[in-house]
């Protein structure tokens, strides 16, 4: 059977601004950067974890008719997709810290929670991120 989820996926509505948030100021790497022609083939991942992709995947064809795109266009504007990534790290008030200092606006600081750490953020198309420093 199964063995490893290799890909997950967010809508974005622009996949430029989506690498600029997701690796300019999140600091993840580009893992796949692809022209299929009919779409753009667009991972990240952590670095050092080449085995998990993010697919930022504009809404649109083939995957979707342009009139629901655009209403999934619509839904992503208003964080209603359900889009949402969770991270973890060693130090979440450090990792709050710097990313606050890249420009990153959070909904939630760094909280004390019953499992550890953990902070909220939204990116620019409304999709939520989450990091968790795990207690231990």
């Amino acid at each position: 059977m199964f063995n490893a989820i290799t890909h997950s996926q967010i809508y974005v509505l622009d996949q430029d601004e989506a690498l600029d948030f997701y690796v300019g100021k999140l600091g993840l790497e580009i893992s796949a950067d692809v022209d299929l022609g009919f779409m753009r083939w667009l991972t990240v991942s952590v670095p050092g974890d080449p085995g998990r992709h993010i697919l930022l995947e504009r809404p649109g064809p083939p995957a979707l008719s342009e009139e629901t795109a655009q209403q999934v266009r619509e839904m992503v504007t208003k964080g209603a997709t359900g889009g949402t990534l969770i991270f973890s790290t060693d130090d979440c008030r450090k990792t709050y810290e710097t990313l606050r200092a890249r420009g990153v606006e959070f909904v939630d600081g760094p909280t004390d929670q019953s499992y550890g750490i953990d902070c909220g953020l939204r990116d620019p198309f409304g999709n939520h991120v989450r990091f968790t420093q795990p207690k231990g």
